[in-house]
């Protein structure tokens, strides 16, 4: 079983235990019934957050806002019954699907978001380990660059974040996302 720890965000509870009943066969599952409870139970060791938009109380456009201002690169799907209209444009989820759900899908929306957690951590070390060449190459010959051990560490290092990055982008099933990936590089 993976260390990943899912949060399910649901006030139906009859949906609530099905998710969770699905997911648990994988994934350490924690369910919160309201906002409240759904910050209560939001800690590190939550890295997928599967959140209603409508509940009573604190919906889940405030519930989302609040986990972002505690942890930004937690990845946040919205499940729900609720068409996305253009107010979902300032949402700062990771993903949105609407309900009904299948277990497939869910499966499928969990394991990509896991995957892009662990692509944007990649990315993130690749883009500092660039900025960490172009700095010293703006400071040094490269004569002198050429015979250093650690520079060529850090260029080993590069190569292997580049084809890790390519690696794990092409896990996505989203063709989309490959095709937006693709126009970056």
């Amino acid at each position: 079983m993976s260390e990943d720890v899912i949060l399910v965000v649901e006030d139906e509870q009859d949906l609530a235990d099905l998710y969770s009943g699905w997911l648990s066969e994988r994934y350490p599952v924690r369910v919160a019934n309201d906002g409240s409870e759904a910050l209560e139970k939001f800690d590190e060791d939550v890295e997928v957050v599967l959140l209603d938009r409508q509940m009573p109380g604190m919906d889940g456009a405030a519930v989302l806002k609040l986990i972002r201002d505690r942890a930004p690169d937690c990845q946040v799907a919205m499940v729900t019954a609720v068409e996305p209209d253009v107010d979902v444009v300032d949402m700062g989820f990771d993903a949105y699907i609407t309900k009904p759900v299948r277990e497939e899908e869910l499966f499928d929306l969990v394991d990509h978001l896991l995957h892009r957690r662990v692509y944007d951590d990649n990315v993130r070390e690749l883009f500092a380990a660039i900025s960490k060449q172009i700095a010293l190459e703006n400071q040094h010959e490269p004569e002198e660059l050429a015979e250093d051990p650690q520079y060529q560490y850090l260029l080993a290092k590069i190569d292997k974040l580049r084809s890790e990055t390519v690696n794990l982008a092409e896990q996505f099933d989203d063709e989309e996302f490959r095709t937006a990936l693709a126009a970056l590089q």
